[in-house]
């Protein structure tokens, strides 16, 4: 927690994370990273129904919902605690994708979407996914898109292929984002549809292997068929056409919500770092700590963590006064910049650990190969610097026109 963030709210609440976590997850971390996730949720939900009675659920939902409340400002500041454990987002209900979804839904869906899907989805009775990306065609082009959903009476007939939908192995239900009109504006093409996965017509093909690691439960990626899957026309969240502006309202958010998370992976392979480096003896009267080079990269490391954290931190709290779109360039610039620290911390890490870092003794190995996406999803970053670029130089261009003018 950072103090001059804090507030009377995140004071109280801090600790309570954070004493949870030392006490519940970090002393697990070794035993559920050697076994599937399958057999791992099983003794997971056992923290899961604790974290509930200790009122630490879902901290960002409203307060008169019986949650804590929390601003994304200090949502994302327990959200980084909560990053420092693989498991700690999913014990308080706060993982992605259903954190996303349940701030779609609980804004856009009917109250029989809320009651059906929202209210099973924010107590934890179910898991969901968000289907959006396609084998066929570039992630970092949304509009490139054949998923079609054809109304047909009082139902929506959906046809198509999707991959990477993160965690859809054991959720009950899917959001597709799929091209309902080709004839309107390109931004106005697609829609949102809540596909339950038991209904005919979705199938799950693979669990997508990640650096060899294909994962399952909510810890995969799966490829999903959707061939004449049929949903009631109720499904449709919000109007024909929104898709993709509820996706840029999802991912917005999203965004602030991964870089804080991996600040605290970053805060934790630090950690790792120095308690590697003290402990370690070179065998010649010296520590790792002794060493010039690592102690440059544990150097770099605070500062580009503190430099992420503080741009992050501002962004967060631009958003809540502003909004998502007055903040979309700050979006733009945490995205990459941040993606960019937590590959070179992690690295550092593995490197400080030597061959132990790259087994599962600690979490780095897994974040090692599960994070490495971070520069390519929610948009790649090359996408999002060009986008920040072409903002910044748009004034100067338009003075460039006025002098020729």
């Amino acid at each position: 927690m950072v103090d001059i963030f804090a507030t009377d709210k995140l004071r109280k609440a801090y600790p309570e994370y954070q004493q949870f976590i030392a006490l519940h997850l970090y002393p697990l971390e070794r035993q559920l990273l050697s076994i599937p996730f399958s057999e791992a949720s099983a003794i997971l939900e056992e923290k899961r129904t604790l974290a509930r009675a200790m009122g630490l659920w879902a901290p960002y939902l409203p307060a008169e919902e019986g949650h804590i409340g929390l601003t994304m400002l200090e949502f994302a500041q327990i959200s980084e605690l909560l990053a420092t454990t693989p498991y700690g987002h999913y014990v308080f209900n706060c993982q992605a994708p259903d954190i996303g979804n349940i701030e779609l839904l609980h804004r856009h869906a009917s109250d029989e979407q809320k009651q059906r899907y929202l209210k099973p989805l924010t107590e934890g009775a179910i898991r969901s996914c968000f289907s959006m990306t396609e084998p066929g065609h570039a992630g970092s082009n949304p509009l490139l898109m054949s998923t079609t959903a054809a109304r047909d009476g009082d139902e929506w007939v959906i046809n198509g292929r999707k991959w990477f939908t993160t965690a859809a192995d054991g959720a009950s239900f899917a959001v597709v984002m799929a091209i309902t009109d080709t004839g309107t504006p390109k931004y106005e093409r697609a829609s949102m549809i809540i596909v339950p996965t038991n209904t005919p017509g979705f199938n799950l093909v693979r669990n997508i292997p990640v650096l060899g690691d294909t994962g399952d439960g909510y810890h995969s990626h799966s490829e999903i068929e959707y061939k004449d899957c049929r949903v009631p026309a109720a499904n449709l969240l919000g109007a024909v056409g929104s898709g993709f502006r509820l996706a840029q309202e999802r991912l917005g958010p999203g965004r602030i919500h991964h870089c804080m998370r991996w600040i605290g992976i970053c805060e934790r392979a630090l950690d790792l770092m120095c308690r590697r480096a003290v402990e370690r003896d070179m065998g010649d009267g010296q520590l790792l700590a002794d060493k010039q080079t690592i102690q440059h990269w544990i150097a770099e490391s605070r500062a580009e963590i503190n430099a992420s954290r503080y741009l992050v931190l501002h962004t967060a709290e631009m958003l809540d006064r502003l909004g998502a779109k007055a903040v979309r360039n700050e979006i733009s610039a945490i995205k990459f910049f941040v993606a960019d620290v937590l590959g070179k911390v992690l690295d550092r890490s593995v490197q400080a650990h030597g061959a132990l870092g790259l087994t599962d003794a600690t979490p780095l190995s897994y974040w090692y190969r599960h994070e490495r996406g971070a520069r390519i999803y929610d948009g790649p970053d090359e996408v999002h610097k060009s986008a920040l670029a072409r903002s910044v130089l748009k004034p100067y261009l338009n003075l460039q026109d006025q002098s020729v003018k």
